[in-house]
Parts: C-alpha cells; sequence; structure tokens
C-alpha cells in the first residue's frame, strides 16, 4: 500500500478485528473468536494448541525538546497523517529501550542528538490506523547534531507554543503537548 492509495477506514476495521490475523503463529491452525478473561480474544482451533492471541498495543518512544520556550515537531512525509505535525517519536526495535528508540528517533527525524532529562509521561493512543500504541515520551535537551529532517520527517521545525500548528497527527501529542503547556506555565 503505497501513501497514494492509503486507505485510512479500511485499516481501522483491520485493526478493530485483530488486525486481520486469521491463523495460529505455532500451528497454522485458524483462530476462533472466544471470551478469555472477561474480553474476546482468538484463540487456536488445535486442542493440542490452544494458543491464544492478545491483540496488544505496540509501545512506541520520543521526546519533547523545548529550547528557548520553542517546542521541536516534525511534518510528516508518510501516512497516516501526511503533512500532519508530531512530536519526533516512533515505534521500538526489538531489544530496544524506550530511552534508546528516543534517542534513535530525534537522531533519524531532526539529526539532532539529545540528551534525556526524564520521563514525562507516558500515553495511550487508538487514533493510528495501523495499530494502538504506547507512547512514552521523555523530556530532553539537545546535545549535538544538525537540526535537519529525516527518515519519516519533511520538516524540523522549532514552533514558539502560540505558533503550534492546527494540524498535529495524534490525539497523545496533542494532549503531551497540552500537557506541557500546562505543567509548565507556558
Amino acid at each position: 500500500m503505497t501513501s497514494h492509495d492509503f486507505d485510512e477506514k479500511l485499516l481501522f476495521e483491520r485493526k478493530a478485528h485483530f488486525c486481520g490475523f486469521r491463523f495460529c503463529p505455532q500451528c497454522g491452525s485458524p483462530f476462533m473468536e472466544k471470551e478469555i478473561d472477561g474480553r474476546v480474544r482468538l484463540q487456536c482451533t488445535n486442542e493440542s494448541c490452544n494458543y491464544i492471541y492478545y491483540h496488544n498495543p505496540i509501545p512506541a518512544a520520543g521526546a519533547m525538546v523545548v529550547r528557548d520556550n520553542n517546542i521541536l515537531l516534525v511534518k510528516r512525509s508518510v501516512q497516516p497523517k501526511m503533512d500532519w505535525w508530531c512530536l519526533p517519536a516512533g515505534f521500538m526495535e526489538w531489544n530496544e529501550h524506550p530511552a534508546q528508540t528516543a534517542i534513535r528517533e530525534l537522531r533519524e527525524e531532526t539529526g539532532l542528538d539529545i540528551h534525556l532529562d526524564g520521563l514525562f509521561e507516558v500515553y495511550s493512543g487508538e487514533d493510528d490506523p495501523r495499530t494502538n500504541a504506547v507512547l512514552i515520551l521523555y523530556r530532553a535537551s539537545v546535545a549535538g547534531g544538525t537540526l535537519r529532517p529525516g527518515d519519516d520527517a519533511r520538516e524540523a521545525v522549532f514552533f514558539a507554543f502560540d505558533a503550534i500548528p492546527d494540524k498535529i497527527a495524534f490525539v497523545s501529542h496533542r494532549q503531551a503537548l497540552a500537557d506541557y503547556r500546562s505543567r509548565f506555565s507556558l
């Protein structure tokens, strides 16, 4: 699926139906929907296997980089929400700590090296058509590098808090920006 034929409605429908999983990854037998632990889950139909698919969110991490009361945002160059602004963040890689994810994503999307100054907040996001995410955000300061967009960012810009663009891609990012403003009285 290219960015030109990105079907957000189809992806949300697929996500709501266990992301399209139909077969057990352990034995290849079909899944069946079954109430387990008070939730509808997918369970393998092979009684000798009985694998249960837990439809869990995917962890993501990023950082809020504020310099001279300006916040760093990136403009997305890919779907979903192409050409909308967001905090520099992304999905964790296997065997990667959230702090490593935040540092890597900032470097990939902005060209900046950062120092993490502490955990800011953790958010849950359901408005991405690909998956639900748990977003772990850190506060960070610039430690080096040159500001330039990269990876899946078209632009990387520091904005005054009273000039943040209206088109912020994800609810969790909008909430984080509002939380930062209220906590630091901007």
